[in-house]
């Protein structure tokens, strides 16, 4: 009797599970072909046939067990905005629409509903408009990429309250105003930080000194004080990018960690000597060139092996590279 009540509930479950499992495939079937159709049936997603299997013959799809947990639509002949039946895909883990110079438009709301989503990629399109702020409602996004489009407005200063968050890559947009005041109260990882290319400026908040980033590009933007605090001797930063913007700092009070590999202070108003601490470090790239830098450059390590040019137009630097003192 006990085996026959246990088989009974054995079979009631797998009765009631089969059919949410089937359903919640079918829903991702059909949202995909309802993205198609938002899209213009673009020849790109031909592969998209109702009467095939959309986890193993459709361009870009990628399954687990059934569900779609990963989209990507890259390097094709796409118009239109992106689709708001893509929230209806919310076993997404990955969403790649990258390379589609005729996708326009802003970021759908819908795109709230992706709880799941690890990684979002929206590179390289025609996106306009503001970053939203409901865009930091993706709590478990650690690698956000909206690159090289045509964003305006400030940065959100929700972004910070990403937790999972380990790389923000907003550069190459249209993108003003200053760092927020909230990127120094990350509420989770301290991501790295791909900002360049923009027409930001103002003043690096302070807040920001007690975070130890691994990487930092603000080059190319208008950017103004100091920049000193993305340095310090116990971090272990790696590459800091600080080019073409107008920091204006003593080079000779900063402490810079032995883990840097690459450094650009180009083209901004930074003055003081050569730390000589800089000769120690195992750079792969360095550049300090149009500043107003003075005094001799440091020898021993590997600044001897950069160009000249990577010292030139400062006020008075002198030895190898650059003539002798």
């Amino acid at each position: 009797m006990k085996l026959l009540l246990h088989l009974s509930i054995f079979f009631t479950i797998l009765f009631i599970s089969l059919p949410s499992s089937h359903s919640s495939s079918s829903n991702d079937k059909n949202a995909l072909l309802e993205i198609k159709k938002a899209l213009n049936n673009p020849p790109l997603l031909s592969s998209w046939n109702p009467q095939t299997d959309f986890c193993t013959s459709w361009t870009g799809v990628e399954c687990t067990n059934g569900r779609v947990t990963a989209l990507t639509i890259s390097s094709g002949e796409i118009s239109g905005q992106i689709p708001v039946q893509i929230g209806d895909l919310d076993g997404l883990r990955t969403l790649d629409f990258s390379y589609l110079t005729h996708l326009t438009g802003n970021i759908p709301h819908t795109i709230t509903k992706l709880k799941n989503l690890d990684l979002l990629r929206l590179k390289q399109t025609n996106l306009s408009g503001s970053i939203p702020d409901y865009i930091s409602e993706l709590k478990s996004v650690t690698f956000l990429d909206l690159s090289f489009n045509q964003f305006t407005g400030p940065i959100p200063g929700s972004i910070s309250q990403m937790p999972k968050l380990e790389a923000l890559q907003i550069n190459d947009n249209k993108l003003t105003g200053s760092i927020p005041n909230s990127f120094g109260s990350f509420v989770g990882n301290v991501p790295n930080l791909y900002l360049f290319n923009n027409k930001l400026s103002g003043k690096v908040p302070e807040s920001l000194s007690k975070y130890d980033f691994n990487a930092v590009d603000l080059s190319g933007n208008g950017f103004t004080g100091d920049g000193s605090m993305f340095f310090g001797r116990n971090k272990t930063t790696i590459r800091v990018n600080l080019s073409r913007n107008m920091f204006e700092f003593d080079l000779s009070k900063v402490k810079f960690a032995r883990s840097i590999v690459s450094l650009d202070l180009s083209h901004n108003k930074i003055f003081g000597k050569f730390p000589r601490e800089l000769s120690k470090l195992r750079l792969e790239f360095f550049n300090v060139s149009y500043n107003h830098l003075c005094g001799k450059i440091p020898s021993g390590g590997l600044l001897q092996t950069f160009e000249p040019s990577a010292f030139s137009h400062n006020l008075c630097l002198c030895g190898t590279p650059l003539k002798a003192c």
